[in-house]
Formats: structure tokens, C-alpha cells, sequence
């Protein structure tokens, strides 16, 4: 399974339990793929979900990825913020329903 695979399983089961999400995506560039950021916004998570007092900051990986020193900096950050919620997930946390009970 792919990572935009994933992505889009994960969305559609937030969806479909009522929460709201954000995620920015990246556009085509004559250097390539980039997400518009500024600041400090390079590594930032790829979903940010809210839904009755609780928030999820959620990296997606592909079978096999790896976080970058920038991802593993703001996953380290929002850990520090009361009631929100850190995950990293991959097609093995989907296959295992984890994802759709930390959802639920």
C-alpha cells in the first residue's frame, strides 16, 4: 500500500466518523513536488484531525518510509501539547484496524 493509498483510507474513515481535516497538499513544480510552507513549516504532518475536544496529528508512511529529522521535530513538539494526539501510521496499522479505532 501505498502512502497516498493510505492517505486517502485514512481521510475517508475520519470522514466518516466525524472529523473535521486538514491536509496541505503538495503541488507539481519545475523542481518538483513541494508544499507551499513558510517559516518553519517543512516536516509538518500530513493530516491534522479535530473532532469534540480532541486533536490528531497523524505522518503517514508507505510501507518502509521513514520519518525526516524535520517530521520527528514536530512530532516531538505537538507530543508536548496537552490532549493532543501523536500517531504514525502505515498500511500496518490499517491492516490491524488500529487506525480505525483510534478514528472511532
Amino acid at each position: 500500500m501505498r502512502e497516498d493509498e493510505l492517505q486517502v483510507g485514512v481521510l475517508e474513515t475520519a470522514q466518516l466518523f466525524s472529523w473535521l481535516r486538514a491536509h496541505f497538499r503538495a503541488a507539481r513544480t519545475s523542481r518538483g513536488w513541494r508544499t507551499p510552507v513558510e517559516a518553519d513549516g517543512k516536516g509538518f504532518p500530513d493530516l491534522v484531525l479535530v473532532r469534540a475536544g480532541r486533536m490528531k496529528v497523524v505522518e503517514l508512511k508507505g510501507d518502509g518510509g521513514k520519518l525526516s529529522h524535520e517530521q520527528e521535530l514536530w512530532l516531538a513538539a505537538f507530543s508536548t501539547v496537552p490532549n493532543v494526539e501523536v500517531h504514525v501510521w502505515s498500511p500496518a496499522e490499517w491492516i490491524s484496524g488500529e487506525i480505525e479505532t483510534a478514528l472511532r
